[in-house]
C-alpha cells in the first residue's frame, strides 16, 4: 500500500511548498537526533525527511496524487533531498540496514501526463464539433513491446549491485566514517539489467511518435477549458501505463458576437430616423439561420434588446443564455439643404426643448452615481 506522505507531514494534498517546509520544520524540532537520541526518533526524522523530498518533487508529487508510490517506482534509492544523506547517515548511527533493505527501482513506471492546444470558432462552440488533433508524445516501442529487449527476453540480475538495485560506500565526515547507499552505476537503481537493448528504444520501452486523435468538444464548452482524455498521454518507462491527455480549448474572436459566459452580446446601428419611428434588422445567428431584432419606435441610445435562451448553450446544463442587442443611434454629422429643412421644421413643430436635468429628474439616475464615484477616486 501507497505511504501516505502528506499524513507523514500532517498536511493536507493542497499545501503549498512554503506550508511542506513549515510542518518539516516542525516536526523536525522534535525527532532530530541531536534533540532526541532515541532509534524511534530517528526513524521517525528520516520518515520526515523522505517525506519532504517526495512532495517538494512535482513528478513525485503527481505519482503520490494519483495513488501510487514514488519511492517504490523508482527515484528513491539514493542519498539525496533536503539533507543530503542524512538518511544514511542516521541509519548507521543507530544500527540500521545501511540502505540494504531499500527496494530496487522498477524498470516500468507511470508516463506523464501531456497537454495541448486547440483552437475552434465560436460557431463551432455553440455546436459542438469533433476535433482532429496531432499529438507528439512517447509510445509502445512497436519492436520490443515495451520489454526494452531486443528478442524481448526478461533481463536478468545485475551482478554489480546483486539485485539491490543500489551500493553502499564508507566516506569521512566530521562524524567518522559513515556508509552511505547510492544507485547501482551499472544498473542504474534497477536492480536487473536488460542483456541486448532494442536498437530501436535503446532499451526504453518507448519511442516518439506522431498521432492524429479525435477530440470531442462538446456545445457550450469556453475558451481556456480542457477536455481530458485518459491514457492518451506519455507511455512511461519500460512500457509504463500512459498518463492522460490534456486539450485546452482557445476560442477565436467573432466578428459579430462577444461572449460573456453563457449570453451572447452585439452592438447594433440605427439612424435616428428608425430609433424615433421603430424598425427591424436580420442578424445572422451562430445556429446558422438568422434572428430578427426589432427596434421599437422610441428606442433611446445603449438600449438593450434581450432574447432569451439564445445565447450559449449551457455546458451539462439544459437551456442557454441570452442573446443581448446593444442599440447605437446613429446621429447623422453632414446634412443636405433639404435634410436640414425637414429636421428644422420637426423641431418647429415639437414641444421640446432643450433643458439640464437634475439629479432626481433625469432618465438615467445611474450617470450621476457614475459620476459621484468617478470624482471620489
Amino acid at each position: 500500500m501507497a505511504r501516505d506522505y502528506y499524513g507523514i507531514l500532517g498536511v493536507d494534498r493542497e499545501a503549498t511548498e512554503q506550508e511542506i517546509k513549515k510542518a518539516y520544520r516542525k516536526l523536525a524540532r522534535k525527532y532530530h537526533p541531536d534533540v532526541n537520541p532515541s532509534e524511534e526518533a530517528a526513524e521517525k526524522f528520516a520518515e520526515i525527511s523522505l517525506a519532504q523530498e517526495v512532495l517538494l518533487d512535482p513528478s513525485k508529487r503527481r505519482i503520490v496524487d494519483r495513488g501510487g508510490d514514488p519511492m517504490e517506482q523508482g527515484g528513491g534509492a539514493g542519498a539525496q533531498g533536503g539533507f543530503g544523506g542524512f538518511g544514511d547517515i542516521f541509519e548507521a548511527f543507530f544500527g540500521g540496514a545501511g540502505g540494504a533493505g531499500r527496494e530496487p527501482r522498477s524498470r516500468v513506471q507511470p508516463g506523464n501526463d501531456a497537454l495541448l492546444r486547440t483552437a475552434i470558432t465560436l460557431e463551432e462552440a455553440f455546436a459542438g464539433v469533433k476535433k482532429e488533433v496531432t499529438v507528439d508524445t512517447a509510445v509502445l516501442c512497436d519492436k520490443c513491446q515495451g520489454t526494452g529487449s531486443e528478442s524481448q527476453s526478461a533481463p536478468v540480475t545485475c551482478d554489480h549491485c546483486r539485485g539491490t538495485g543500489s551500493v553502499q560506500e564508507v566516506q569521512q565526515s566530521f562524524l567518522g566514517n559513515v556508509m552511505t547507499t547510492r544507485d547501482c552505476p551499472k544498473c542504474r537503481g534497477f536492480g536487473e539489467i536488460i542483456q541486448d537493448p532494442c536498437r530501436q528504444c535503446a532499451g526504453d520501452g518507448r519511442v516518439r511518435a506522431t498521432r492524429d486523435l479525435t477530440v470531442n468538444i462538446p456545445a457550450g464548452i469556453s475558451s481556456g477549458m480542457r477536455i481530458r482524455m485518459a491514457g492518451q498521454g506519455e507511455v512511461g518507462h519500460g512500457g509504463g501505463p500512459a498518463g492522460d491527455l490534456y486539450v485546452e480549448v482557445q476560442t477565436e474572436p467573432h466578428p459579430v458576437f462577444v461572449r460573456e459566459g453563457d449570453d451572447l452580446h452585439l452592438r447594433v446601428t440605427v439612424p435616428m430616423y428608425d430609433a424615433a419611428l421603430g424598425t427591424s434588422l436580420q442578424v445572422d445567428n451562430l445556429a446558422g439561420g438568422q434572428t430578427e431584432v426589432e427596434i421599437p419606435a422610441g428606442t433611446q441610445p445603449d438600449e438593450r434588446i434581450v432574447f432569451a435562451g439564445e445565447g450559449m448553450p449551457r455546458l451539462r446544463a439544459q437551456g442557454a443564455g441570452d442573446m443581448i442587442a446593444h442599440v447605437r443611434v446613429a446621429v447623422p454629422t453632414e446634412l443636405s439643404r433639404e435634410e436640414r429643412e425637414r429636421l428644422e421644421a420637426l423641431r418647429d413643430g415639437h414641444a421640446g426643448s432643450p433643458a439640464v436635468d437634475s439629479e432626481h429628474a433625469g432618465r438615467d439616475e445611474n450617470f450621476f452615481s457614475r459620476v459621484r464615484d468617478r470624482f471620489r477616486r
